[in-house]
């Protein structure tokens, strides 16, 4: 009887740089060269690399290179000073993240910058050097100072981002959700509570210089105008982060207008406003919605001081502000879709 033989299909093994020079024709030193981003290539034979490495589907192993140099990556978060709970979440996840990215030789620092003073936080930038960091995350209102400060950053090599709210309008190099998208949920959630009633909604912001507090008005103005025309929205309140201030503008306008019926919190805390709003003689709102789950709002949540929050996942984004400042510094890429920050609709029944 004749035999038979089975064979066993292998995979492909992984194309290395010696696959490479030789479909490119240039030396393994050339394509180490390219890879590098290192001077002294042609831009010919750098396009021939490049159509090599589509060709191949090459994946570089950023990790087994970095740890063969010794490369380490320090992350510096420049923070507001000013902040409640949400920012000590934020502290919180980047603490977790260096145990996380430890075997990447990756190291986060956290500054803290005076979110009002746009001068000093770029000259706060204008301190760091490529030598001793590798890359910032930047929460901060925005300006033309820390726009252009954070341009100076990336030219002097140091890898720089937008962190929560974007100040330069790079879509595809910030950290963040989608806050028109997330102000328009607030007003279909103030939209769908109110549906019975009619009347004003007091709109509660830090600092509408803020971007991430400009897109949400945007949107929860867009909804709110096109599909409930019961509702009013109030031009909206700034804070400053000042108890004192925000204690007298907010009391001024529930006494100006009696008709409220919609507290709508737009700054990612939420805590001073409502214990505000809580302590005013005047009658307050029935419906409230604010932004970012902390153990405040998440206990607003609980005991019905708050109807929904509109919230983005703190350590989610810490670690694709990570994972974002590492691709840049290394010149590759990250999945856009693993990086995606989603808006989360928060309410007592699935907290």
């Amino acid at each position: 009887m004749k035999s038979t033989t089975t064979s066993i299909e292998r995979p492909m093994l992984r194309p290395t740089t010696k696959d490479l020079a030789k479909a490119a024709g240039v030396s393994r030193a050339t394509v180490d060269r390219v890879l590098n981003g290192r001077d002294g290539v042609k831009q010919k034979t750098v396009n021939k690399v490049n159509a090599a490495i589509k060709e191949l589907g090459f994946i570089r192993n950023v990790q087994a290179a970095n740890l063969a140099k010794s490369k380490r990556y320090r992350f510096v978060f420049a923070l507001p000073q000013s902040g409640d709970e949400f920012l000590a979440e934020i502290i919180n996840h980047i603490r977790d993240a260096e145990d996380a990215f430890a075997l990447d030789q990756i190291w986060c620092d956290v500054e803290h910058i005076n979110e009002n003073d746009p001068h000093a936080i770029a000259d706060f930038l204008a301190t760091l050097s490529p030598d001793e960091t590798s890359g910032v995350a930047i929460m901060a209102p925005e300006s033309p100072q820390v726009r252009d400060a954070i341009f100076r950053l990336q030219e002097r090599g140091v890898a720089a981002l937008p962190f929560i709210s974007d100040q330069t309008s790079m879509d595809t190099d910030w950290v963040g959700i989608d806050n028109r998208a997330a102000g328009a949920t607030a007003a279909y959630l103030m939209g769908r509570f109110c549906a019975d009633g009619s009347g004003k909604i007091m709109v509660i912001a830090e600092s509408m210089q803020s971007r991430d507090s400009l897109e949400r008005r945007l949107g929860f103005d867009a909804e709110l105008n096109t599909n409930w025309p019961n509702l009013t929205a109030l031009p909206s309140l700034e804070t400053y982060g000042d108890e004192e201030r925000a204690e007298t503008i907010i009391s001024n306008m529930a006494n100006n207008n009696p008709d409220i019926i919609g507290i709508y919190v737009m700054s990612s805390e939420a805590r001073t406003p409502l214990s505000i709003i809580v302590g005013l003689d005047t009658k307050t709102a029935s419906v409230k919605i604010a932004h970012e789950r902390t153990p405040f709002t998440a206990a607003a949540l609980q005991n019905g001081l708050l109807d929904g929050v509109i919230a983005q996942n703190a350590g989610h984004l810490v670690r694709s502000a990570v994972r974002k400042l590492k691709a840049i510094s290394d010149r590759s890429m990250t999945h856009s879709q693993q990086e995606r920050i989603r808006v989360e609709v928060l309410l007592r029944t699935n907290l």
